[in-house]
């Protein structure tokens, strides 16, 4: 990471107690498994003990109570919660590491009546479209292709390689990374019966991003048929993920990678989709429902919960499924003993 702190700068940034000394200078962040001199590290469960106390690191984030003491040359910044301190430290960094001078770089082209704030950065190779809108802040990386009558609110960044097609509305603060693909065609045909071939139905809706939304690399969101698709406030999306044309993510959901929503999906507001879970089109899901990865959603959810399996059930009747299932092997074998069993008893009687 190239740090140049102190441990007393980063005391004070944490406002952490300062146990032990090391008059060195801090120059990365690494795990507790391979952190050494110079590097800071953090720990914050006791199933790492051991990793900690044969811990070479300068300096290490800890609780407020931890009882062991620093090694020579070593120091401890105690804190009431490592982890967040370390993601709070992570921001700062990370935060420096993207400020950039507001500058639109020569080899850029933008469209006749778009509208670009004063602090706004373009890297090389973007192409804006005509009447866009691009407010405080926003930052694009190389290669960026914005498409017309697209508005991007203040503090957005869209990595490289990003397509953004046209009438997208996207948020403030949002992140968009490299390759994702936002407002492509919906998949809407009308087959010919006759002959077997897809007459393509035009996609005139539009995608709607709202505040605080992070979408990840690779990922497709689809333009809606009419109307929008609309990914509403705080949701975040991971790579390799495709969301289709006229679905509605709830606030503040959580999509793991190579989920795939089909068209008109409707979610509520704190949804968690774990890896590879497919949900069919048309369906409703209701707030607060964590699906299991790997998961198939055939119906709708209007029960808030944990699902699992394909197609999902509640999670526990679902494990309890899968334990039965393990055995099916051993139950056949038992079935077959009873029978012969049973044949002998009636061969008997018969007799």
């Amino acid at each position: 990471m190239n740090l140049t702190y102190s441990v007393e700068e980063l005391a004070k940034i944490l406002s952490a107690e300062i146990s032990g000394k090391y008059n060195g200078i801090i120059s990365n962040i690494k795990p507790l498994s391979s952190a050494r001199i110079g590097d800071l590290t953090f720990y914050y469960d006791t199933k790492y003990k051991d990793l900690f106390e044969k811990s070479l690191s300068s300096c290490i984030i800890v609780k407020l109570d931890t009882q062991i003491e620093p090694k020579e040359n070593q120091v401890f910044l105690k804190v009431e919660n490592p982890y967040k301190s370390l993601i709070q430290l992570l921001k700062i960094i990370d935060n420096n590491k993207h400020k950039k001078k507001s500058e639109i770089h020569h080899t850029s082209i933008i469209g006749k009546n778009s509208k670009i704030s004063d602090n706004v950065h373009i890297s090389a190779n973007c192409v804006i479209g005509e009447n866009c809108i691009l407010a405080n802040g926003v930052k694009l990386m190389p290669n960026v292709v914005i498409y017309d009558d697209v508005t991007i609110n203040s503090n957005t960044v869209i990595n490289s390689n990003v397509s953004i097609y046209s009438d997208t509305e996207i948020g403030s603060n949002c992140i968009i990374h490299s390759g994702a693909v936002i407002g492509s065609d919906g998949f809407g045909y009308l087959e010919n019966s006759k002959t077997g071939e897809y007459d393509k139905i035009p996609q005139l809706g539009n995608v709607i991003i709202e505040d605080d939304v992070e979408i990840g690399a690779n990922t497709t969101i689809d333009r809606a048929l009419v109307g929008s698709t609309i990914i509403h406030k705080g949701s975040k999306i991971d790579n390799l993920v495709h969301i289709a044309h006229n679905c509605e993510l709830g606030e503040n959901t959580g999509v793991a990678a190579q989920v795939g929503i089909s068209g008109s999906v409707t979610s509520g507001k704190n949804c968690r989709f774990g890896g590879q879970v497919g949900i069919a089109g048309h369906l409703e899901i209701t707030e607060n429902v964590t699906i299991y990865a790997q998961s198939g959603v055939s119906k709708s959810i209007d029960k808030s919960g944990v699902y699992f399996g394909s197609p999902v059930k509640e999670h526990l009747r679902a494990f309890k499924i899968e334990a039965v299932q393990r055995k099916l092997p051993e139950i056949y074998e038992n079935i077959g003993k009873l029978e012969q069993k049973i044949n002998e008893i009636n061969s008997k009687i018969g007799d």
